[in-house]
């Protein structure tokens, strides 16, 4: 079985690192395709791609600069422990286990704007680029034509050399990155829903750290058997046989 999330824009390079393994991301050069067209760009210019504020375009366009190889433990920090957001506190990966981490680097995989997908213990370099940005550049009109089917190859490699299972934990934003068409292998989409004015209804942030603790309960439990992933119980939430269908398994919390 093969995990996706998305990324998050609060990053952490702070906090003490359980583990000093780390690997290379396997799109390095694509990365710094991108990266040469950002650096030249002034703080309000990437305020304005970004719509974000002068602070924060202050800040990512110095990250542009200062990007650089090779990425080492100096400078960079391992994906799954450098960001911080609502999928990370689900994920609490600063807890795993080596054996974990192990399980992880083989199973889940980060999609990112700027580096494209990510193993948890890929090294990176702190950014903001989301999948979402409509950053015009040498392979087309947003990032999505930037990347292809470069991802989708990639993911079709993976679901090959295993069961072919792919649990998308990721945003739309993010999954659109995927050719869906091209996609060799069966795809489960959970739903995450709290018990709110009389019906079940998705609350992002209750969604998005309820992926990130669905990925960490199949990565500590080690759960190859599909069907497994369905006992998933954290936080009172529970598969809801009604609700789901098909492929699109429904997980609920309350009433």
């Amino acid at each position: 079985m093969l995990l996706v999330v998305s990324p998050a824009k609060k990053l952490d390079y702070e906090t003490a690192l359980p583990t000093e393994r780390h690997t290379q991301p396997l799109f390095l050069d694509d990365a710094m395709e991108l990266i040469e067209q950002l650096k030249p760009m002034e703080p309000h210019q990437v305020s304005n791609l970004m719509g974000i504020s002068d602070k924060l375009g202050q800040l990512n366009a110095q990250r542009y600069q200062d990007w650089q190889l090779p990425f080492t433990p100096a400078n960079a920090r391992q994906a799954v422990l450098a960001f911080k957001g609502d999928v990370y506190e689900g994920m609490e990966a600063y807890d795993f286990a080596e054996k974990d981490l192990d399980f992880a680097q083989d199973h889940l995989r980060i999609l990112s704007g700027l580096y494209g997908a990510l193993r948890p213990l890929d090294l990176m370099q702190p950014y903001r680029l989301e999948m979402g940005t409509r950053f015009e550049n040498r392979r087309g009109k947003d990032l999505y034509a930037f990347w292809g089917d470069r991802i989708t190859d990639h993911l079709n490699e993976l679901l090959g050399a295993d069961d072919g299972v792919l649990m998308n934990l990721a945003s739309n934003e993010y999954f659109k990155s995927v050719n869906k068409r091209r996609l060799q292998g069966r795809m489960i989409t959970p739903q995450f829903r709290d018990w709110r004015n009389g019906r079940f209804k998705m609350i992002s942030f209750y969604a998005k750290k309820a992926r990130g603790m669905m990925a960490s309960y199949i990565i500590r439990n080690r759960i190859t058997d599909l069907e497994k992933a369905k006992h998933f119980d954290m936080d009172g939430y529970a598969y809801n046989a009604d609700l789901s269908e098909g492929d699109n398994w429904v997980f609920t919390r309350g009433d």
